[in-house]
């Protein structure tokens, strides 16, 4: 069994939450915003893919890897430890981040950070959008990204060009979804804070396993016809 396309998904994973930990606990209270968000997520899915995509093929998320699937690019039987890697690389990367949040100074308050609870994908509540509109939201960006994918890394595309086109299209999607459910798009991503924080982000988790992986099955398939494969 050749280990290493796990490793790279594991790593890429690792980074990719990292990014997201970095910038939505610290980074974005700071000034940064949303947009420090959204290029972080972008620009670190860009950057693995370039470093180790050529192994893996640079999923770094379960419902790009069960949407690559449906678009008949990768082979079920290997699904599965893709996404535990996945997922381990995900929840590595937030215990980190818990631990760096815990060596933070007393007393200074959220005003200068965020919480996991604060960065976890979640709906409802008293400012929060229903569960319809977050489901709505997760599905059709997630499809979006998955035709992007099918797109680029198609034979017709430019060789060497898609890990800039699949990154630019996670920030743009990112600016378009992080108001409304914290953009999630990667089951991987959102377990991995919700691990940490519990509560709500627990309890609503299984709305970003199930909106995002629809949403790459529908673009999975969408994208393979587009593109006659």
């Amino acid at each position: 069994m050749n280990l290493r396309p796990l490793a790279a998904e594991f790593i890429g994973t690792f980074v990719l939450v990292t990014a997201t930990c970095g910038a939505a606990l610290f980074s974005a209270p700071a000034g940064g915003g949303l947009v420090a968000v959204a290029f972080a997520i972008g620009l670190s899915v860009l950057i693995m893919a370039y470093a180790v995509g050529h192994i893996s093929g640079g999923h770094f998320n379960p419902a790009v890897t069960l949407g690559l699937v449906a678009g008949g690019r990768f082979d079920m039987g290997s699904a599965i430890g893709y996404i535990v890697a996945q997922v381990l690389g995900g929840i590595l990367a937030a215990l980190i981040f818990y631990a760096i949040l815990s060596g933070a100074p007393a007393g200074a308050g959220i005003t200068k950070w965020n919480d996991f609870q604060a960065i976890s994908n979640t709906y409802g509540g008293p400012k929060g959008f229903t569960m319809a509109a977050a489901v709505l939201m997760e599905v059709v960006v997630t499809a979006i990204f998955l035709i992007v994918i099918m797109g680029a890394t198609s034979r017709k595309a430019p060789a060497g060009f898609a890990p800039i086109a699949i990154g630019v299209a996670l920030l743009v999607l990112h600016l378009v979804s992080i108001p409304v459910t914290n953009a999630s798009l990667n089951p991987a991503r959102s377990t991995a804070p919700a691990i940490v924080a519990g509560g709500q982000a627990l309890e609503q988790l299984w709305v970003f396993w199930l909106a995002p992986i629809i949403g790459g099955i529908v673009g999975g398939i969408l994208g393979r016809w587009l593109q006659e494969e």
